[in-house]
């Protein structure tokens, strides 16, 4: 051939800072973009080998890749199909024409192994080089080698070249400032990442070796991939081992997994791969780049958003399709059509695949449950269609680590827990030592307690309540036992209106003064062997705590003080003690206060009832002024009554400390002086 020189063919000459800047997101992408065009042309030669189309012997079925850090240049060598003049002209000249789609069109039905659709690939290696080189030799009988080059401009020059063996060599003089790319381990991690499990053997460098000292380089390449990997073969010719293996081979280190999901599918796409699922248990921390996307082996992604849903997230693996397109906007994966169908197949796979374990080994599925709780709740809680094939298969425990469907749970407890409005009652704890009274107190009634200990149990809780009809979730420290499962059968406090007044002052000034912590005293009749006083907490505001730990945008709740029920429990010995002594001691004091106070309530409701028209004149106003602040005082001199009197009754600030020790809020000075008098009350 002559030698030419010519302008590329392309729409305008900025194309070169274009695919510089703004063609790839990452810049190292240029390695995965010639390797990956070097193993199509090699593919190539093999399908046109077996059409004879090619007579010649495919002797080094090999890519190469060679640093040569004293020249400056990072070559690509392939033996594949290789270029004449006429093919430069037609696929680096003319940019963006993708000789892949053509190749692929002819021989689609044979030709399932070229990686192709890459387009604008070759370009990519400018993003790093101040200069890059073609030479190749055609397989084309009477073809003439040809050596391309382009300095980043849009000026080309073709010329004869000389070359013996069919195939091309690319390469790039990198740029001063990418100088890390002419360093032999930065390239072969970047061959690892993005081409591990490509199916032609990349050699890169030397095996090396340890001696005198040192690692030193041996006569034997290193071959940096594994050309056939695990997802590519059928499930039938795979072990649990092979499974395990390939595992550890992506996630060095890590424990094996629990179980996993062999994708394969070619309708209506194209996709392969293996799911894993790890252990994860309660420690939550969505972890994202767990799971590597591929097309046709080559290594695409790890950012999987919108190829998989959310909640696989929690997943390991590796998905490969050739319908997920090689886009050079990686954002362009999250909108495609092709995609969404994807990820709609993968969950009903995972589902699908969840209930067929459960199903087959029910057993084995209840030891792996709370390894696996937070993936089913989490892709629960974020996907209806995941949501709806898992409730027949998510599993509640009880406090007693046994395991039923929500089916069987509700079957269990809907004779004994359906409260008067017919609704069913979910009895749960979240933590089984600090809640153990309470669980034992619900025990003997018969009652059975779920453990909902999970750090998504708090919006799970509230996902079941939705789909679950007629249910509802009380944590069994929400409320006294009598309470939980509200029936029309009630006692009531035998208490005057005073009395509850003037004890209610009594234990309320008794009480350790907690951070962000508010006590509302109430009085129950409950069975005599309870304890003579329970804390609770509210079970819509401790939930909607919970939920603000987790979520920001309802910070609100979290800035709420806890707030804690302190019940009486009238029918106690030890209570019914305690009342007959202020009755007799503090009462004849609090009598006079209590008859002010009603006697200002009522000139206050007579002043309003005599208003005219029901508006109140000055003189009415300041009168009403004036009662009030004497009740005002009246009430002060109540609480300054009660606590003097409560202050000289150990066994009030007993029942009260025994009862917050209960629950964990018995702390520092508190507890010491708790323990003390404890042992002068013996």
């Amino acid at each position: 051939m002559t030698k030419q020189s010519g302008t590329i063919g392309v729409t305008t000459e900025n194309i070169f800072p274009v695919i510089k800047k703004f063609l790839y997101s990452d810049q190292e992408i240029f390695l995965r973009e010639l390797v990956s065009n070097a193993i199509d042309a090699t593919q190539k030669l093999k399908t046109l080998a077996s059409f004879g189309e090619y007579k010649g012997e495919i002797t080094d079925p090999t890519v190469r890749v060679t640093v040569d850090k004293n020249a400056g240049t990072l070559t690509v060598s392939d033996h594949g199909i290789g270029m004449t003049a006429e093919d430069i002209d037609k696929y680096i000249n003319q940019i963006a024409f993708s000789g892949a789609e053509e190749f692929l069109e002819k021989y689609k039905d044979t030709a399932n192994a070229i990686i192709g659709h890459f387009g604008l690939g070759f370009y990519s290696a400018f993003m790093v080089a101040k200069k890059v080189e073609i030479v190749s030799l055609s397989y084309k009988e009477g073809s003439e080698a040809v050596k391309w080059e382009c300095d980043g401009s849009p000026e080309f020059q073709m010329s004869p070249a000389e070359k013996t063996t069919v195939g091309t060599d690319i390469i790039l003089y990198i740029d001063d400032d990418s100088k890390k790319f002419l360093e032999q381990g930065e390239i072969d991690l970047l061959l690892k990442k993005y081409c591990r499990f490509l199916p032609v053997p990349i050699i890169s460098g030397k095996e090396q070796e340890w001696k005198d000292g040192k690692y030193v380089d041996t006569d034997r390449d290193k071959i940096i991939n594994i050309t056939e990997p695990t997802w590519t073969k059928k499930p039938a010719e795979l072990t649990d081992e092979d499974y395990r293996n390939f595992y550890h081979e992506l996630y060095p280190g890590q424990e094996d997994p629990l179980f996993w999901i062999h994708l394969n599918v070619d309708y209506p796409f194209n996709l392969t791969g293996i799911l894993f699922f790890p252990k994860i248990k309660n420690n939550f921390e969505l972890t994202k780049n767990r799971i590597q996307l591929y097309c046709n082996q080559v290594y695409v992604t790890d950012s999987v958003e919108g190829v998989v849903p959310e909640f696989m997230m929690l997943l390991q693996g590796v998905i490969d399709s050739p319908d997920i397109p090689l886009n050079v906007s990686r954002s362009y994966l999250q909108s495609d059509t092709a995609v969404k169908k994807i990820s709609g197949y993968i969950t009903k796979k995972v589902a699908a695949r969840l209930e067929e374990i459960f199903k087959s080994d029910r057993k084995d599925f209840e030891l792996k449950w709370d390894d696996i709780k937070i993936f089913i709740e989490y892709g629960m809680l974020t996907n209806d269609k995941f949501c709806d094939a898992a409730m027949k298969f998510a599993l509640l425990k009880d406090t007693e680590s046994k395991y039923y469907t929500l089916e069987e749970y509700r079957t269990l407890i809907e004779g004994n827990q359906t409260d008067k409005d017919g609704n069913v009652v979910y009895i749960y704890a979240t933590d089984p030592v600090a809640q153990y009274t309470y669980i034992q107190a619900a025990g003997e009634r018969g009652y059975n307690v779920l453990l909902l200990d999970g750090q998504l149990d708090s919006h799970f809780i509230g996902l079941l309540e939705s789909k679950i009809d007629k249910s509802r979730f009380v944590r069994v420290d929400s409320d006294i036992v009598d309470n939980l499962i509200p029936s029309d059968s009630k006692k009531d406090v035998d208490l005057s209106s005073n009395s509850r007044d003037m004890l209610t002052e009594v234990f309320r000034s008794q009480l350790p003064t907690l951070d962000k912590a508010e006590f509302l005293v109430s009085f129950e009749a409950l069975n005599p062997d309870a304890n003579p006083i329970l804390i609770t907490q509210n079970e819509y505001m401790r939930r909607m705590k919970d939920m603000a730990a987790m979520q920001p945008g309802m910070s609100f709740y979290g800035e709420l003080p806890d707030s804690y029920n302190l019940i009486i429990n009238t029918e106690n010995e030890v209570i019914k003690r305690i009342i007959a002594d202020a009755d007799s001691q503090l009462m004849p004091s609090l009598e006079p206060i209590f008859k002010t106070i009603d006697a200002n309530n009522e000139k206050t409701t007579s002043i309003r009832a005599t208003a005219s028209d029901g508006k109140l004149s000055d003189v009415d106003k300041s009168q009403i002024k004036h009662l009030d602040e004497d009740s005002a005082h009246q009430r002060n001199e109540e609480k300054s009554l009660a606590g003097k009197y409560a202050s000289a009754q150990p066994l009030v600030k007993q029942v009260i400390d025994l009862a917050l020790l209960a629950n964990g809020l018995l702390r520092g000075a508190e507890l010491n002086e708790f323990i003390k008098r404890s042992v002068s009350l013996l």
